[in-house]
């Protein structure tokens, strides 16, 4: 652990004690399993892949510690506007984000993000949905993956991590981009699923995490193992941060075994809550 982890652990565990011993909580692992009242406010920037698990872990965080988190959604990579590097370059406020790990390390690279404060939380597979009643494909081994994309009338896929892959790797590596571009749309914005649910696009492919949730949708499964991209995704604590302390604090719950299954529940996979920078 870095010393500069250590020394913002080491406060903000000196701060969460002094606030249990007028509550008369108790405290796990130096983790807070709940904290007194706060007027306290984090703001939070959180990519597509973690949302579903993080809207569930927000509401349980500040519900035992009555600090109030201000979120905002964006792509972990991309020049949209609503990106997470769009949305730091142009000075928005953030404590914490959370988003792809090589994302992340950019962003570290540029002087957004606090040297060592990078803490790995869950993992994530590329999946593919069709639209509700629409024939489900065998994509379960390459052969068949790429008979599906090449029979596919149209294909969508995501503007970040997800969809960047696919498009520059994958599909050249499997000989078939030239093939499928002009029948490609590359989603900004919104999940994927919703495009295909509209029948916007016959197959789609993004993290299995945004993908499950979206209603119209029939999931078919991950990409074939060969063909894989697994994503982490981690957190980060901002150099613009106001709250630092309070940050960790969230980080760590975030990456704690409370959140593991609702982290599970989502496609992905928790990591071990362990600092990996």
């Amino acid at each position: 652990m870095t010393n500069f982890l250590r020394n913002f652990k080491k406060n903000a565990i000196i701060r969460i004690l002094m606030l249990l011993v007028v509550t008369g909580l108790c405290i796990n692992r130096g983790l807070p399993v709940t904290l007194a009242q706060s007027d306290m406010t984090l703001n939070v920037m959180s990519s597509g892949g973690f949302t579903v698990a993080y809207q569930t872990l927000s509401e349980t965080f500040t519900q035992k510690t009555q600090i109030v988190l201000n979120t905002v959604y964006g792509a972990s990579m991309g020049e949209d506007s609503s990106s997470i590097p769009s949305r730091l370059a142009r000075g928005e406020a953030a404590d914490v984000v959370i988003l792809a790990a090589e994302a992340l390390d950019n962003l570290l690279e540029d002087g957004y993000i606090v040297a060592g404060s990078r803490v790995d939380l869950a993992s994530s597979q590329i999946g593919m949905v069709v639209q509700t009643g629409s024939s489900v494909p065998d994509i379960s081994t390459v052969d068949r993956f790429v008979r599906t994309l090449l029979e596919a009338d149209s294909i969508a896929y995501s503007a970040s991590v997800s969809g960047t892959y696919l498009s520059a790797d994958v599909f050249h590596r499997l000989n078939i981009a030239d093939r499928v571009e002009n029948k490609s749309i590359r989603v900004v914005g919104e999940r994927v699923g919703a495009v295909v649910a509209r029948g916007e696009a016959a197959i789609g492919f993004q993290q299995v995490s945004e993908l499950l949730p979206v209603p119209g949708v029939t999931y078919v499964g991950t990409i074939p193992s060969d063909l894989q991209k697994v994503t982490i995704f981690s957190a980060g604590i901002t150099t613009q941060a106001k709250n630092p302390n309070t940050a960790l604090a969230l980080i760590e719950f975030l990456s704690s075994a409370q959140a593991a299954p609702i982290i599970t529940q989502t496609g992905m996979v928790p990591q071990v809550s362990v600092l990996t920078r």
